[in-house]
């Protein structure tokens, strides 16, 4: 009788496993025929799926393999495609006994070819933006059921707002009219968090465009809107951690699938420390605990050595190449995830696109340390990040110390940019180096003041130099604020993103007096940089400050570009003797900021806080 008791029980088990098994959805929901990597990994959800056969029955591709995880609700299938397999649907089956699961799959074709894909560079100037505090398009995507608990209260600084894709499209025109060229939202995917996640930064479903900014396809479609107006987009992306009620912490696919996966009993959390990666004395605790610590509590660390992890981030940034024709992408965090992954992850998108740009946020004052992670660099060697673009922090820190002091000759105020510039020997390529004098993680620069001078020459430099440059939103109409009161209050709305708003910084008529003169500061010297050459592609020359004046030419096939700044408050007179290898015979140049013709004589006059931007 127990042995019946038995058979029955194990025959009751198998039909609920048989019946329970299910697919829920698969990752990426569609892919590209003509990839250059034949393999493609599919990541198919499900309550029981994990013990399934899966068979396909498709021209040009066959089952490599199928690998069961620990959680039985995940099946990773790993599909080989032939070189010239055709776009078209297939049929996945999954079988288990006697249930058949059917799904259709689609091999899409490439709208062009990998080597079309061009990132940015610096011809361009990004804007960043975060897209909950910058328009309101769409006020009925606010207050969505269904999601985890938040709020919309602009009341809130920490709280969601409401800005999403459909305000941005609809002030394209004020970006074309600003001048600039590539725009950079923080992260817009998905962040279906406890409170709103309203920055972007803790993912819930990399496939998906977070629903209160948007859709899919809505984003696709604002990206070729721009692309019309000649704007590139670049996206944010994480692949050092994603959000705590990601599908994957409440149900880990494997315990290695996260570093640290113990999170309620022994949480780890990173250093922030980034110096074990170059220090030559750097202890294994100090190492694990960056590299492996989560960022915070909210936001899980995951494993990139695990490969099928780092299987399913390539393609997903792949993906939103190919899906959505992203012309760039900003990596977040990214000295906190695994080298070696991060690495054979640049070079494999370096060869599937390789006219294409990805900039890493290696957050360190020091160059040497920026350079470090540089494609190429010598400092790393025999190592390479292939990352083609770092961004400067080492400028980012110098000129917001300069700005509180007095330019002199011996590392003060401009002459300290000077001293940083002067590393870039170690650069394998200082033009691939993306500058910036504030971010949604810093202070404005600004703060809580209104120096504009101040601003004018910082984004003069900024603009004119050797680097890529980003500006954040509302500089070009003095926003202001500091951290310590919480970030909020260095991501305020733009003014005139929501139909309720007294007031708009979008229109000249809306702007106060000190707002446009601001405003048409930015517009004439992006507009002015557009297509400019000697900008874009030009070699440097600096000079050693002189009475309190830094300056430097950009030079590029015949034609010269004169930046002048005076790092002072007091009026000064510099002898322009110092300047002949650049200025040579001419007497008179332009400077394109105030239009006004610069007279060359013994002597140049400058203003407290003047710069010149003169061309010869």
């Amino acid at each position: 009788m127990k042995t019946v008791f038995s058979i029955l029980g194990a025959l009751l088990l198998t039909l609920s496993t048989y019946a329970a098994m299910n697919v829920n959805k698969i990752d990426p929901p569609f892919w590209y025929a003509g990839m250059q990597n034949p393999e493609l990994q599919l990541m198919v959800y499900g309550e029981g799926i994990g013990n399934a056969s899966v068979f396909v029955d498709y021209p040009g591709v066959s089952l490599s393999s199928t690998v069961k995880l620990e959680s039985n609700n995940y099946l990773l299938v790993y599909l080989k495609l032939d070189k010239d397999v055709k776009p078209g649907k297939m049929t996945l089956t999954f079988k288990q006994e006697k249930k058949k699961i059917l799904k259709e799959y689609e091999l899409k074709a490439r709208d062009k070819k990998g080597c079309e894909h061009k990132g940015f560079d610096a011809s361009d100037a990004l804007y960043l933006l975060m897209p909950d505090r910058f328009a309101n398009g769409n006020p009925d995507n606010d207050q969505l059921p269904g999601m985890a608990e938040y709020k919309v209260d602009r009341n809130d600084p920490n709280a969601r707002h409401g800005g999403d894709l459909a305000g941005i499209e609809q002030h394209l025109d004020y970006f074309s009219d600003l001048g600039v060229t590539a725009l950079w939202f923080t992260p817009v995917l998905e962040n279906n968090m406890t409170g709103g996640s309203y920055h972007g930064y803790a993912t819930t479903d990399y496939y998906k465009v977070d629903p209160r900014f948007g859709t899919n396809e809505e984003y696709k479609r604002l990206i070729e809107k721009s692309h019309a107006r000649d704007i590139k987009i670049v996206m944010d992306m994480i692949f050092n951690h994603c959000g705590v009620e990601h599908a994957w912490i409440k149900d880990m696919p494997s315990k290695d699938w996260f570093n640290n996966p113990d999170h309620e009993k022994n949480f780890v959390q990173t250093s922030f420390k980034l110096t074990p990666h170059i220090d030559p004395y750097a202890s294994k605790f100090d190492t694990h605990q960056m590299n492996d610590g989560w960022f915070v509590p909210t936001m899980p660390d995951l494993n990139q050595k695990n490969p099928h992890v780092y299987r399913y981030l390539v393609q997903n940034s792949f993906w939103w190449i190919e899906y959505a024709d992203i012309d760039g992408i900003r990596m977040d965090t990214y000295p906190y995830a695994d080298y070696d992954a991060m690495s054979h992850w640049m070079k494999e998108l370096n060869e599937e696109y390789p006219n294409y740009n990805t900039v890493g946020e290696t957050w360190v004052t020091e160059p040497a340390y920026t350079v470090w992670w540089q494609k190429d660099s010598k400092l790393s060697a025999p190592k390479n990040s292939n990352l083609k673009t770092v961004m400067d922090f080492s400028f980012f820190d110098k000129i917001n110390i300069a700005k509180n002091e007095q330019t002199e000759t011996w590392f003060k105020g401009l002459d300290r940019v000077y001293n940083s510039f002067v590393y870039d020997f170690l650069y394998p390529n200082p033009a691939s180096v993306l500058a910036f004098i504030e971010n949604h993680d810093t202070d404005r620069f600004l703060g809580e003041g209104d120096n504009l001078p101040m601003l004018k020459q910082a984004s003069t430099l900024l603009l004119t130099t050797r680097r890529i440059p980003q500006l954040y939103y509302g500089t070009e109409i003095m926003m202001t604020g500091v951290k310590h009161k919480s970030d909020g209050y260095v991501r305020k709305d733009f003014p005139g993103g929501w139909a309720d708003d007294k007031a708009t910084a979008f229109t000249a008529n809306g702007r106060s007096k000190l707002q446009n003169d601001c405003y048409n500061f930015y517009k004439t010297i992006l507009n002015w940089r557009k297509g400019n050459e000697v900008i874009a592609k030009g070699s440097m020359v600096q000079f050693m400050v002189q009475n309190g004046v830094y300056a430097y030419a950009r030079q590029h096939e015949g034609k010269t570009v004169f930046v002048m700044l005076n790092g002072t408050d007091a009026e000064t007179s510099v002898p322009l003797k110092f300047y002949k290898e650049i200025l040579k015979e001419n007497k008179q140049g332009k400077d394109i900021l105030s239009g006004k013709t610069i007279t060359f004589s013994e002597e140049l006059k400058m203003a407290a806080r003047e710069s010149l931007v003169i061309e010869l």
